[in-house]
């Protein structure tokens, strides 16, 4: 079943790394981890591999956050470098985050792939129109709320991630903007964001898929693929310094409108697998 001719696996492994280029430069820009590239890339691959429609796109989710985690790192320190993250939000965010990102773990166990491909969907288009038509003007306050309502919008960043394969940096930022926080500082925050929150899913989806080991192609463990990650990880992971730097030079409004466009394509993308 995953018995591909070498010369078929060299161009399989080549687009990978392709997509670890822009899955890099991508996670410095937006302050994301890069899974709204790494997971229709994977699907791709995994689709020519043979691997089941079954358990396709929670394998896709898991590698992605997998393959994250080095390029979130490397994302978070070189925005750390400018000084202008929101460190009390990440500190507020990050347990009931790794909340959210269990139950969306517990959710892959069970769950058909086509829940996640709706999430997958939905979730981004929200954020794309959001990001695409919005106006300075929509605002919900001028600052961020505390108690309750901060741990919620922590756990639901989380849960998004764990069921889009991404760091939570798409939903955060949207957060935070609707809340008076520029688009610059709120990427710089969910960078620092994206790190617990990726080990934490990647962690989730290695035991989540753990009774379905047999129907997964070598070298996995669970719902993560060792190969996805040891071709993508180091290559996205380096390249996140370059578009981190990128940001910070480029207008507020072109970061919106180039991560509008990336979220409603990708969006686009599963909607049409789907059919």
């Amino acid at each position: 079943m995953f018995d591909i001719p070498v010369g078929e696996l060299a161009i399989l492994a080549a687009a990978i790394a392709g997509g670890g280029v822009l899955t890099g430069i991508l996670a410095g820009l937006f302050g994301i981890g890069g899974g709204g590239v790494i997971v229709p890339v994977l699907y791709e691959v995994f689709r020519a591999l043979g691997v089941s429609e079954d358990i396709r796109m929670q394998l896709c989710i898991g590698t992605s956050l997998a393959i994250i985690v080095p390029t979130t790192f490397r994302s978070y320190f070189t925005h750390r470098v400018e000084g202008i993250g929101l460190h009390d939000v990440v500190r507020r965010w990050t347990v009931p985050a790794i909340a959210g990102v269990a139950t969306g773990a517990a959710v892959a166990a069970v769950a058909p792939a086509a829940v996640f491909k709706v999430a997958f969907a939905v979730i981004a288009s929200v954020i794309a129109a959001k990001l695409l038509f919005g106006r300075e003007s929509w605002r919900i306050a001028d600052d961020l709320p505390r108690g309750p309502t901060m741990l919620l919008f922590g756990y639901l960043v989380g849960l998004s991630s764990s069921l889009m394969g991404v760091s939570g940096g798409s939903m955060s930022n949207i957060i935070m903007t609707l809340y008076g926080k520029t688009i610059h500082a709120a990427v710089a925050t969910s960078a620092g964001l994206g790190v617990p929150i990726a080990v934490a899913g990647t962690i989730g989806f290695m035991l989540a898929g753990l009774p379905r080991q047999s129907l997964m192609p070598p070298l996995c463990i669970g719902y993560v693929s060792i190969l996805g990650f040891v071709v993508m990880a180091p290559i996205s992971s380096y390249m996140a310094g370059f578009g981190a730097k990128l940001a910070h030079k480029t207008p507020r409004r072109w970061l919106e409108i180039m991560l509008g466009v990336f979220l409603a394509t990708m969006a686009a993308r599963f909607i049409v697998s789907l059919a």
